[in-house]
């Protein structure tokens, strides 16, 4: 595996084009998974239909790409070398465009199924913004879009011990604030840097518990909430300040995928020790409106028109009802998925680890599958869709031997 190094190209900053409908941070430009609308996606590939480009990614990571104007940005890591890095590429044709090495050493022990390179970056459109876990801390670091590193923060600790699974918590940006957490049994926070120099805007704690799941902002009941669930709660804070604004005690200690939610809800699934989904009031009554025992540990869920979709560890897809929690449909498709679906129109794409996308439609009324697709042989990362085309990134064989790509999917 070939070693992450610095190969910054020259201009590309000139030539980047910033799009409205550019994917900037996990979940895209909303935060909720869904592409912008009016986009076709074909709903069939292979390793040689509807494949607009595809490019060999350097080292490992689990992390999806961010697309801001003409580069597409991911992070990844040289295990063996112990390195961590971001690449750029050119969005038209693949072509990698830089590499910027950020650290190296202080590999943590992960489990078996993360990867040092597993939280998605996030950009404003001006400079990049990524975090890695190693030497038993943080570290963020802004980087220009040539790739050059404009400055770099050791944020906080992160010292897991009961389970040592690693990072895998995305950042997201508020305001001239990029907005970090680190949840772990020996020391927990939440904490926001100024995007131009680094320095700690606020600081606030959380309770001491394994966690895994990314902030995201939302305007949910009439107000932008920053909204992490995990350590036995959803917890909402003010973005602008970190104020504690409610929390409500539900779900279980871990989850690891993002809250969504819809006008005055938000719901939320995990994970471990126990297994619940819930819809919490998101107006600090403590009112919870409703909850199962499906689990959507290690991936997100979608909400669209009403109705709540997930396919969990298993590879069961669900359809609830947002508003009562009735179960409207579910089906067996095949797991185990770690990633999170998308949806594009009225069509959900979701990836499972062996590299199998299955499409259906977000119908409430009746499963409706669309087709199914192959590419690799392992799949961990969200794709992102932008201009009609959605970008995936898949793992090909095992051990030294792996390899990873990246695929342009689009009609041509």
């Amino acid at each position: 595996m070939r070693s992450l190094v610095v190969t910054v190209a020259l201009g590309l900053t000139a030539c980047s084009t910033l799009s409205a409908a550019d994917w900037l941070q996990w979940r895209g430009p909303n935060g909720n998974n869904v592409a912008e609308s009016g986009q076709t996606i074909p709903t069939s590939w292979s390793t040689t239909q509807n494949v607009v480009w595809k490019v060999d990614v350097p080292g490992r990571g689990h992390s999806s790409p961010v697309i801001v104007g003409d580069l597409i940005v991911l992070t990844t890591a040289d295990e063996q070398k112990q390195q961590q890095g971001v690449f750029g590429f050119n969005r038209r044709t693949g072509k990698q465009e830089w590499g910027t090495l950020i650290s190296q050493g202080g590999f943590p022990k992960i489990h078996n199924k993360n990867t040092h390179a597993s939280a998605t970056a996030c950009s404003d459109g001006r400079q990049i913004y990524a975090t890695f876990n190693h030497h038993e801390k943080i570290e963020a670091v802004a980087l220009d879009l040539s790739g050059k590193i404009v400055w770099k923060k050791d944020v906080g600790g992160f010292v897991p011990r009961q389970y040592q699974y690693g990072y895998a918590a995305a950042p997201t940006l508020y305001k001239g604030k990029l907005i970090i957490s680190g949840d772990s049994d020996t020391v927990a926070w939440v904490k926001a840097l100024d995007t131009k120099s680094g320095a700690v805007a606020w600081d606030q704690k959380r309770p001491n518990r394994l966690n895994w799941s990314s902030p995201i902002v939302a305007n949910v009941a009439g107000k932008d909430q920053l909204l992490i669930s995990g350590s036995e709660m959803i917890a909402s804070y003010d973005p602008a300040s970190g104020r504690p604004l409610w929390s409500q005690a539900c779900l279980t200690m871990a989850t690891c995928g993002t809250v969504v939610w819809d006008n005055d809800t938000v719901y939320a699934s995990g994970g471990y020790p126990k297994k619940e989904t819930v819809a919490v009031k998101a107006d600090g009554s403590g009112k919870i409106a409703w909850s199962n025992t499906a689990k959507c540990y290690e991936q997100s869920m979608l909400i669209h028109d009403g109705h709540v979709y997930c396919v969990d560890d298993q590879g069961i897809a669900f359809c609830w009802n947002a508003k009562t929690g009735k179960e409207m449909w579910k089906t067996r498709l095949q797991g185990p998925v770690s990633a999170s679906p998308i949806l594009v129109g009225d069509t959900i794409y979701a990836s499972n680890e062996l590299g199998t996308t299955f499409v259906f439609k977000a119908n409430p009324q009746r499963f409706e599958s669309v087709g199914q697709n192959q590419l690799g042989d392992s799949a961990f990362a969200s794709p992102a869709v932008v201009d009609n085309r959605l970008y995936l990134r898949v793992g090909s064989g095992d051990g030294p031997g792996r390899k990873e790509t990246l695929y342009a999917i689009g009609t041509k």
